[in-house]
């Protein structure tokens, strides 16, 4: 036994603690379970006795805290190879662990909680590879707009798709972008949809989409975002092909991620956002490989592609470099609902337009589309939460600065 946990056992004991074997019936009375089975060093899932206890562990009804992260949930990945504790509660220490904000940390590690153990002075002084993002980081990315400024200050974002029958994916897009602050937002779509969409919004600029109207297009846009609703049909294809050469910020999602899986390029002034199906298909491997370890795959899509890549999910990883790598710890499992993504688009594409960095605007855009359904989720609950529900919070949320008790009550309560 280490010198450590002999230590630890003495004091146990000495305190009054006993000690049985593994394999006793367990009390009914028990109050509380505390899990320290194992710990963060574990890489590969526990061996059978060490789940054999998990499983028994997990089948209590008494409530269960887990001692710095869940014993079989991996630290550095957030991936569940074997048994895994279901803690009601998880208390970590001196720094959250990546494996807690990502992956299938959140269906695991219940509520969770930190102490720096007195630590702060020191670990103020230590570099970290990853940095976390929630909504208290806002304030940092969006600053008070300057009172004199004009709607050619925040940017003019052109954005291209919806193919027959897809007209929504590409409303949802402009107006989260215009939600979002973007300040003149033109959309060249099907011309079935045009209507439609001026009715459902009338501030989006809405064309058809057309080479002469894309041409004109890409030379008056500061930033374009392409693919949702796209398709992936000679239509799409074509406008896909154009658009390749923009010089200037520029996002890429759904199914301009699937046609750029077919032909791959690299280009340093895209933002990419797949989700983990898209993501697999742009580097040929599988969603389980991708779940396993988020944050590499994230890396590997700006090896290969480029940009910033933005790998969707619990625990949205961002990427780019040099190095650049954050966990996005906000959102919850309403978000698990058509449309999301198209909105996701809007909002990052119109943060570009306001001259946030690649990386600053994919992390600010996936920071506000998971606080907005936050408050969502603490009014109203996860189940039924649609993409268009978060238009009604995200005006506020991307205001930081604006003090409202009601909304930042609901904010500050959010999972």
């Amino acid at each position: 036994m280490p010198e450590e946990a002999a230590l630890a056992r003495e004091a146990w004991l000495n305190a009054g603690g006993e000690i049985h074997a593994s394999n006793i019936v367990w009390p009914e009375s028990v109050d509380l379970i505390v899990d320290a089975l194992l710990g963060t060093g574990l890489q590969q899932a526990p061996r059978e006795s060490i789940s054999q206890l998990i499983d028994h562990t997990n089948s209590h009804p008494a409530p269960i805290v887990a001692v710095d992260i869940p014993s079989g949930l991996l630290a550095e990945t957030g991936a569940t190879p074997g048994a895994v504790i279901n803690a009601d509660h998880t208390i970590t220490f001196i720094a959250l662990k990546p494996g807690l904000l990502t992956g299938k940390a959140r269906d695991v590690t219940g509520q969770l909680h930190f102490d720096s153990l007195g630590l702060d002075s020191w670990l103020a002084g230590q570099e970290t590879k990853i940095q976390r993002f929630s909504a208290e980081q806002l304030s940092h990315w969006l600053k008070p707009r300057r009172p004199t400024s004009h709607k050619g200050d925040h940017g003019r974002l052109v954005i291209i798709g919806g193919d027959h029958g897809t007209a929504g994916a590409i409303r949802m897009t402009g107006e989260a972008a215009l939600r979002a602050g973007a300040g003149l937002v033109r959309v060249l779509t099907r011309s079935e949809n045009i209507a439609p969409l001026l009715t459902a919004r009338p501030e989006l600029m809405v064309h058809e989409l057309t080479m002469d109207s894309l041409t004109e297009s890409l030379e008056w846009a500061d930033v374009v975002v392409i693919g949702p609703g796209l398709g992936q049909q000679e239509w799409g294809k074509k406008a896909l092909q154009k658009v390749e050469n923009f010089r200037k910020p520029m996002l890429w999602d759904a199914d301009a991620l699937n046609l750029l899986a077919i032909n791959p390029d690299k280009r340093h002034n895209r933002v990419i956002t797949p989700h983990p199906g898209e993501a697999a298909r742009l580097l040929g491997c599988s969603v389980a490989e991708i779940e396993s370890d988020r944050l590499h795959f994230a890396q590997r899509l700006v090896q290969r592609y480029g940009g910033v890549a933005v790998l969707k999910g619990a625990g949205t990883v961002v990427a780019a470099h040099p190095d650049a790598l954050g966990i996005i710890d906000v959102g919850n499992a309403g978000m698990a609902s058509g449309g999301m993504g198209d909105v996701l688009s809007g909002i990052i594409g119109a943060l570009l337009g306001q001259k946030l960095s690649p990386y600053d605007a994919a992390c600010a855009g996936c920071v506000a589309h998971g606080a907005a359904a936050d408050v969502l989720a603490v009014r109203f609950g996860t189940r039924g939460m649609l993409a268009t529900d978060l238009f009604s919070t995200l005006q506020r949320i991307v205001n930081p600065e604006v003090t409202d008790k009601n909304h930042d009550e609901s904010s500050n309560s959010a999972p």
